[in-house]
């Protein structure tokens, strides 16, 4: 069921820099071809393998809705790259059958996203909430223990 909600007011940290990597694909009207173009559950079990092995990079992720896009955090890109390209990991070989069977072809899409975020420039607020997002992959803490932390270096607080 999940983790239990957090009461208050909460921010994430992560030390140092990440990456925020966003991926989704477009399913044609004809749904059954689309999910076997897309791998069907093979983005699942990337996923269980990469969470098995910290070791690759992937912090945490989180899909929206049963459909929607998945938001993956990485410690870099050079991880995420590795990932990518190494022949004995799960993704190349998906992403080389989803151009086979895909091709030109208009019936399906794919698309991601990718973005680094330099350490501390990021902003994360949960009001009542279990841990989610940023805050899976990084360290929960009380917005108050960030503004006393934020205020003992001087810098300005937004949170």
């Amino acid at each position: 069921m999940g983790e239990a909600v957090r009461q208050g007011r909460w921010t994430a940290e992560i030390e140092g820099d990440f990456v925020v990597f966003l991926i989704n694909g477009r399913p044609s009207w004809r749904l059954v071809t689309s999910l076997r173009d897309l791998g069907g559950r093979s983005m699942q079990k990337m996923l269980d393998y990469l969470m098995e092995r910290p070791e690759k990079g992937l912090l945490a992720y989180e899909q929206q809705g049963p459909f929607g896009v998945i938001v993956q955090y990485w410690r870099s890109f050079d991880h995420l790259e590795a990932f990518a390209r190494d022949k004995d990991d799960p993704h190349l070989e998906v992403w080389r059958n989803y151009w086979k069977r895909v091709g030109k072809s208009t019936r399906t899409g794919i698309w991601h996203e990718t973005f680094l975020v330099k350490a501390g420039q990021y902003e994360a607020i949960y009001g009542n909430m279990p841990p989610t997002g940023l805050g899976k992959a990084g360290r929960l803490i009380t917005v108050a223990e960030a503004r006393g932390a934020r205020e003992g270096v001087g810098a300005g607080v937004t949170v």
